[in-house]
């Protein structure tokens, strides 16, 4: 395989991943606390797919890694008293399957066992790492520090924390994340409030998203074509070697 082809081949590798998280990103627009996906590009080099004959490594265009943008969503009143918004960096615990979960999406719900969740079904969790049981038919007021009441009477603080670093964070689902670095340990979140009655927005820039979709798919299409040139150019040099003149 030439060196034409090789590179063009690693620039549709690379195209077709930042093609799927900018899609994702785009489906996910209207999403409460989605969180936009971002490619991290570096170079590898491979002496074997030099091809230029002169031993020197050929230097190929890769996605490393993803990355995850926690910048702050647009804040959206809503009116609702079960929508709640972190004003800040910070995030919501709630209760996984397999330990605890952090998240920004704050709309809420209230189980059939009387614990008030997330959307996704996940209990919200207090300081002491306790649900808060409320009582589905009457309302309930959420104080700026996360305080719970109902009927005047507190039923617990949410307990909202925050990283030191957020590059340990992985997606979970759409909206949640969770730690992968015990010793990237969340504390409680500084300078951070609870807006009840409010929902915080994707932070996915609609208009950007689906004009940089447009320059992947034409960047994808040029790279096909170059992968055909470069068959073509193989086809024809091998025809022209192998005729015959007289």
């Amino acid at each position: 395989m030439d060196a034409l082809t090789i590179a063009a081949a690693s620039g549709l590798r690379s195209r077709m991943e930042s093609l799927d998280l900018l899609a994702n990103n785009i489906a996910n627009s209207a999403t409460s606390g989605y969180k936009r996906d971002q490619e991290f590009y570096g170079l590898f080099s491979a002496d074997v797919a030099s091809g230029a004959g002169d031993g020197s490594p050929s230097t190929l265009p890769v996605i490393e890694r993803q990355w995850t943008d926690f910048s702050q969503g647009t804040l959206q009143a809503t009116g609702n008293s079960m929508d709640v918004a972190i004003v800040g960096s910070g995030f919501l615990v709630v209760k996984g399957p397999s330990g605890p979960l952090y998240t920004r999406n704050g709309n809420l719900q209230v189980l059939a066992s009387g614990q008030l969740a997330t959307a996704d079904g996940y209990s919200l969790q207090t300081a002491e790492g306790n649900p808060i049981q409320v009582s589905s038919n009457k309302p309930i007021e959420i104080s700026t520090d996360g305080t719970v009441t109902q009927d005047g009477q507190p039923l617990g603080q949410l307990q909202v924390v925050d990283f030191p670093s957020t590059a340990s964070l992985t997606k979970m689902g759409n909206t949640c994340f969770r730690n992968m670095d015990p010793k990237n340990a969340p504390a409680p979140a500084a300078n951070v409030e609870v807006a009840q009655g409010k929902i915080e927005g994707s932070n996915v820039p609609v208009a950007d998203a689906a004009m940089r979709l447009v320059g992947v798919m034409r960047q994808f299409e040029m790279l096909q074509k170059a992968i055909g040139v470069s068959s073509d150019m193989d086809t024809k040099s091998i025809q022209e070697v192998a005729r015959v003149t007289t």
